[in-house]
């Protein structure tokens, strides 16, 4: 099992409105294709100054094959779309964690 893991970074001024993009949009659409599994978004505590704040989103997801599957088809338009609404104003990095039983 992996954990899909994007942080993202976002002016405090458009914060809130990223917070409903995702969890209204974003997060939806992700797991609608039944790949991305269990999402959940976290506010990042430890990161915070006073021009912005960060977020974690997170899917599990069975393997990388189905990772890579996922992207090529519903990520990237989600990437796009969200481009298109915040431009510069968000930034995001994803990171791939495998978990340890």
């Amino acid at each position: 099992m992996l954990i899909y893991n994007t942080t993202f970074q976002v002016e405090v001024d458009e914060a809130q409105n990223l917070v409903v993009y995702l969890h209204e949009q974003y997060l939806p659409e992700a797991v609608k294709s039944g790949v991305m599994k269990n999402a959940r978004m976290c506010r990042i505590l430890s990161h915070r100054d006073n021009d912005s704040e960060c977020f974690s989103v997170q899917f599990e997801v069975e393997d990388t094959a189905q990772l890579h599957k996922w992207y090529s088809s519903v990520g990237t338009r989600l990437n796009n779309e969200m481009l298109k609404l915040f431009k510069n104003r968000v930034v995001g990095f994803p990171t791939m964690m495998e978990v340890i039983e």
